[in-house]
């Protein structure tokens, strides 16, 4: 069957999700409703810190870049709330691209670290600390036991 859907002005939307719906077998939901993810937490936290990252720093920073969260903890606050804290280094291959992360006076980092806090704290529902730093690892996207170590799957 064949439906007329316009994205730009949405219509036509309706007819063809039910047209979906009609067609998918019913079966167990195969996970809760409130889970919207089977990836760890601290892996779209470096996720997110990485596209805040990309998308300031633009066209100045090769997208040789990554994120490994070394710390994610929760704890308590005196006032009975609690709060995530999150320690990440964002790994670059050249030590002229760390200069550029970190920005004059930190500058970057810092716009880097607040852009992204706020979606980590949606995604976890509570306060984030966030610290982020820079390490250089040369050549890093070549090297099959740094990729490992930074999350990356065996890329044959």
């Amino acid at each position: 069957k064949a439906y007329a859907v316009s994205a730009l002005k949405g219509k036509g939307t309706d007819l063809l999700i039910d047209g979906i719906k009609q067609l998918l077998p019913l079966s167990e939901a195969m996970y809760d409703r409130d889970e919207l993810t089977d990836q760890p937490i601290r892996d779209i936290a470096a996720e997110i810190v990485r596209e805040k990252a990309l998308r300031l720093l633009d066209e100045e920073v090769p997208h040789g870049t990554a994120v490994n969260v070394n710390k994610l903890r929760e704890r308590s606050l005196a006032d009975g709330g609690m709060i995530t804290d999150i320690e990440a280094d964002i790994i670059c291959e050249k030590e002229s691209h760390k200069g550029i992360i970190i920005g004059k006076g930190g500058r970057m980092i810092k716009k880097i670290g607040s852009a992204a806090r706020p979606d980590i704290e949606k995604l976890l529902d509570m306060k984030v600390n966030l610290q982020l730093f820079v390490k250089v690892r040369k050549d890093w996207r070549n090297d099959e036991l740094q990729l490992k170590s930074l999350g990356y799957r065996d890329r044959r």
